[in-house]
C-alpha cells in the first residue's frame, strides 16, 4: 500500500480500514510552508473533507482524518526540514482558529471510534510536547478568532500561546456546559499541571461555553501573550525569535525524504519489512514479530543520512508505529497482542552502539525520539501485551524494551540446551533512552523505581542472560521449560482471552504506570476511566443526550442523580 495513492479511508475484502499513511500532495486541511528555521502550519480544514460520511467539517472543525495530517506533517518537519527551530500554528480562516472536534462526528461515532480517536490526537500532542523537550523543536500557536474545545487543546500542547486582542477572539473548553462530556486531549490536566491555572478559575473556564477574552486569559494563564490587531505581528516575531533561541537544532542539516511506508495487509494480518503481524481471529490474537536487521548497520552519518528513511533504526520505529496505529483502530476483536523477536541479538546490540555513539547527529537523535514516541504508544495501548522470549529469540536492548512494555514476560528455560536457549541483554537503551511516558525507564518502572535493583542491573550490561537468571533477577514473569512451554503458554493466552475486555484495559492501564505521576500518564487513565465512562452515559449519548441534540435546538434531558 502506497501512502501516496491510497485513501485515508479503503475497502479490505469486505471491510472498511483506516489507512494513518499520508502525504503534503493529499492533505485537505493542512497547509505546511517552511521558511528558513521557521515551519507554519496552517489550518484551513475543508468542511466536505471529512474521513466518514455524514458530518461537515465547518468552522475549522476536526476529525480523524484532520489528526492524520497533522501527524505526518509534523514527522515531515523532524525529519525532512531539520533546520526547523519554531513551529507556528496558524488559521487560514477569519474569525475562528480551531472550533476543536467535530460535534456531529462525534455524534455519529461509535464508542471505539470515540475512544481511539481521542487517544490518537493525545498522542499527537503528546509528540509535539516530547520533540520540544528532547529535540528542542518548539511551537507557537498564534491564535486568531475562537479557539475553542481541541483546537484550544491543541494550542495547550504547544510551547507558548500568542492571542489577538480583538474583543472577539477567545479561547474555552465548552465541552462540560454544551456537550455533557469532557475535554477529550487532555485540556482539563493541561490547564492546571502544565499551566499552572488555579482550580477555581479553571473551574470557571471549563464551565463557561462563550469563552475568555484575551485580558482576561493572560491574566487566568490560560495564554502567554496578546496584542492589539495592529501590534499582533510584531508579537509572534517576538515570540518566533525567543522560541528560535531556546533550540539547539541544527541550523544547516539537510533532511531526508520520509518515503511511504511499505504495507501489506490480507486477512491473514500486516506485513513490513521489519515487523509482521498474524491474526488469528478465531482466539483473538495477533502475533507480532519484530525482526532484527540481517546485517551490520550503517554506522556513518554519511551512510546514515544515505540510507535516510530506508535505515534500519528508522524503518522500524516507522513500520512499528504504522503497525500499531493499525492495528488499534481496524482490529478492535483482536484484544491480545503477543510480541516476539527474531533474528541474531548481536545485531541489535550494534544497531543499539551505533545510536548510543552518534546520539547527537540529527538524524540519529530524530530516529531516536522516534523510537520513544512508538515505544510510548505501545505502551498506553488499550490491549493485553505479552512476550514470548523463545527460540530464535533477540530481546537485547531496544527490543528488551519492547518486553519491558508488556503485561507479561515469558522466557523458555533449556537448561540441557545452552547453546539454543534463548538469552536476554541489557544495554544503554534500558537505562535512559526511552523514557515511557510518566518520565521513568521501564525497568524502572517495573521494580517501583528500586534503584539498588536497577544499578545492579546496570553491571550487567551486555551480557546474555539466560531464563533462570533473568528469572532470579526480574527481569521476567515465567520460566516454563520445553516440556510445558507450549501447554503453558496456550492456556495462558485461553484464560486472557475470556476475560471482560472492559475490565482487562482498566486493569492494564491502572497496572502499568505505578509510582509517580506526570502529566501525560494522567491524561490517559483519565481518558481510559472518566472520558471512557461519560461517553456511554445517557446524559451524553442517550436519545436525549447533550451530545446527541447538539445544534438541534433542543434541550438535552439529563438524569441528575449523582452516582
Amino acid at each position: 500500500m502506497n501512502a501516496m495513492t491510497e485513501p485515508l479511508l479503503f475497502k479490505q475484502g469486505d471491510r472498511d480500514l483506516v489507512s494513518f499513511a499520508t502525504h503534503p500532495s493529499k492533505y485537505r486541511h493542512w497547509t505546511l510552508a517552511v521558511e528558513g528555521d521557521v515551519a507554519r502550519l496552517k489550518l484551513d480544514i475543508d468542511e466536505d473533507g471529512g474521513i466518514l460520511p455524514g458530518y461537515k467539517l465547518k468552522l475549522n472543525s476536526y476529525d480523524l482524518g484532520v489528526d492524520i495530517e497533522l501527524h505526518d506533517a509534523l514527522n515531515r518537519i523532524r525529519f525532512e526540514h531539520p533546520a526547523v527551530k519554531v513551529v507556528v500554528f496558524e488559521s487560514a480562516k477569519e474569525k475562528i482558529w480551531c472550533s476543536g472536534a467535530n460535534i456531529y462526528m462525534l455524534g455519529l461515532s461509535t464508542h471505539a471510534w470515540k475512544v481511539n480517536f481521542c487517544k490518537f490526537t493525545n498522542e499527537t500532542r503528546n509528540g509535539l510536547e516530547d520533540s520540544s523537550r528532547h529535540e528542542d523543536l518548539k511551537s507557537l500557536a498564534s491564535v486568531t478568532g475562537a479557539c475553542a474545545g481541541g483546537g484550544y487543546e491543541l494550542a495547550l500542547a504547544c510551547d507558548r500561546i500568542a492571542m489577538v486582542d480583538d474583543r472577539s477572539s477567545t479561547v474555552s473548553l465548552p465541552e462540560v456546559p454544551l456537550l455533557g462530556v469532557l475535554p477529550g486531549t487532555g485540556g482539563l490536566t493541561r490547564v492546571t499541571d502544565k499551566r499552572k491555572v488555579r482550580r477555581d478559575l479553571a473551574d470557571i473556564f471549563c464551565t463557561t461555553s462563550e469563552g475568555v477574552r484575551a485580558d482576561r486569559a493572560k491574566d487566568w494563564k490560560l495564554i502567554d501573550a496578546h496584542a492589539k490587531p495592529q501590534q499582533f505581528g510584531a508579537l509572534v516575531a517576538a515570540e518566533i525569535e525567543a522560541l528560535r533561541r531556546q533550540s539547539t537544532r541544527p541550523g544547516a542539516a539537510k533532511g531526508i525524504a520520509l518515503m511511504p511506508v511499505e504495507v501489506r495487509i490480507d486477512e491473514a494480518g500486516y506485513h513490513y519489512a521489519t515487523v509482521d503481524a498474524q491474526i488469528d481471529r478465531a482466539a483473538r490474537i495477533a502475533t507480532i514479530t519484530v525482526h532484527a536487521p540481517q546485517a551490520a548497520i550503517e554506522s556513518t552519518p554519511q551512510a546514515i543520512e544515505a540510507a535516510g528513511a530506508l535505515w534500519w533504526p528508522l524503518r522500524l520505529a516507522r513500520e512499528l508505529d504504522d503497525l500499531i496505529l493499525n492495528l488499534r483502530t481496524n482490529e478492535l476483536e483482536i484484544g491480545t497482542w503477543v510480541i516476539q523477536t527474531r533474528g541474531d541479538a548481536n545485531r541489535v546490540m550494534q544497531a543499539d552502539a551505533v545510536l548510543e555513539q552518534l546520539k547527537d547527529h540529527w538524524l540519529v537523535r530524530e530516529t531516536i525520539g522516534a523510537l520513544r514516541r512508538t515505544l510510548a504508544r505501545l505502551d498506553v495501548t488499550s490491549r493485553s501485551l505479552i512476550a514470548l522470549v523463545d527460540r530464535g529469540s533477540c530481546f537485547a536492548g531496544t527490543f528488551y524494551e519492547l518486553a519491558l512494555a508488556c503485561d507479561r514476560i515469558y522466557m523458555l528455560d533449556l537448561p540441557d540446551s545452552p547453546d539454543v536457549a534463548p538469552a536476554l541483554h541489557l544495554n544503554a537503551s534500558n537505562f535512559g533512552r526511552y523514557p515511557a511516558v510518566n518520565g521513568l525507564t521501564r525497568l524502572q518502572t517495573r521494580f517501583n523505581e528500586d534503584a539498588s535493583t536497577v544499578a545492579q542491573l546496570q553491571g550487567l550490561q551486555d551480557s546474555g542472560l539466560r531464563a533462570d537468571q533473568a528469572l532470579a533477577l526480574g527481569l521476567v514473569t515465567l520460566t516454563p521449560d520445553d516440556i510445558d512451554w507450549e501447554d503453558e503458554i496456550r492456556v495462558m493466552l485461553e484464560e486472557r482471552a475470556s476475560l471482560s475486555p472492559d475490565a482487562l484495559t482498566g486493569m492494564e492501564a491502572s497496572l502499568r504506570f505505578p509510582g509517580k505521576e506526570t502529566m501525560e500518564t494522567r491524561v490517559f487513565a483519565r481518558l481510559s476511566a472518566w472520558q471512557n465512562w461519560i461517553f456511554i452515559r445517557p446524559n451524553a449519548v442517550g436519545e436525549e443526550g447533550a451530545l446527541k441534540l447538539f445544534g438541534t435546538g433542543k434541550k438535552a434531558k439529563f438524569d441528575w442523580r449523582r452516582i
